[in-house]
């Protein structure tokens, strides 16, 4: 089995529930306008196998709380993403957080060969004129579905809550080649705000966010 990925990233603390694995599946044709990872709607990019993420996972899910699923879009790859979760399943205590763009009722057909997988699913496209004040959403109208008995505890909190010190998080990384990225959801203009920031500085910045940022 072979997929598509753009990083794979241990721990990471903004995307879920406590110390988690993070991976970016490659590829997207949702193309939300302000989206701040256009680096990952390319396609055919980042091709492995299975078995080679596997072996970089596994030693992680020992202690992992959980995995977070985004993107790019995972479901433009979903029988990459069923073979993942189910391979991870076999290892993993915590919790199975995915991310997709499309809307709940344009997946809710293509469900069934995850039931059991995925606890908890944030669905619907990026809109950056509704507004950003719900945890682990990047806009209102994002809509979070729990759909196991640990999704609910974990999350269930969240659900209708409102952002704050606690919740708001990034996870700050610097490669071995001295690049900084992120994980995490900014609010909406850090990323250029930040970008203007360092040029105040003398440093020149480059950012994966599209047009139209609000």
């Amino acid at each position: 089995m072979n997929l598509f990925l753009s990083r794979v990233h241990f721990p990471i603390t903004s995307l879920g529930y406590g110390r988690r694995i993070g991976v970016w599946f490659q590829g997207c044709s949702i193309r939300c306008s302000g989206c701040v990872s256009i680096d990952t709607w390319a396609t055919g990019r980042g091709e492995t196998t299975l078995k080679s993420l596997m072996g970089l996972l596994t030693p992680w899910l020992a202690s992992a709380d959980g995995i977070t699923v985004t993107g790019g879009e995972p479901f433009e790859q979903p029988s990459a993403l069923e073979a993942l979760l189910s391979a991870v399943r076999e290892h993993l205590n915590g919790d199975v957080l995915v991310y997709s763009g499309h809307a709940w009722e344009k997946l809710v057909p293509f469900l069934d060969p995850f039931g059991g997988l995925i606890d908890v699913l944030i669905s619907d496209p990026f809109d950056a004129s509704a507004g950003q004040s719900r945890p682990l959403r990047g806009s209102d109208n994002q809509r979070m579905h729990l759909l196991s008995d640990v999704g609910r505890e974990r999350y269930g909190a969240l659900l209708n809550s409102e952002l704050n010190d606690r919740t708001r998080v990034l996870d700050l990384f610097i490669d071995e080649k001295g690049d900084a990225w992120f994980a995490g959801i900014p609010r909406l203009g850090d990323m250029r705000r930040l970008k203007e920031l360092l040029a105040e500085g003398g440093i020149e910045a480059s950012i994966t966010q599209a047009a139209d940022d609000r």
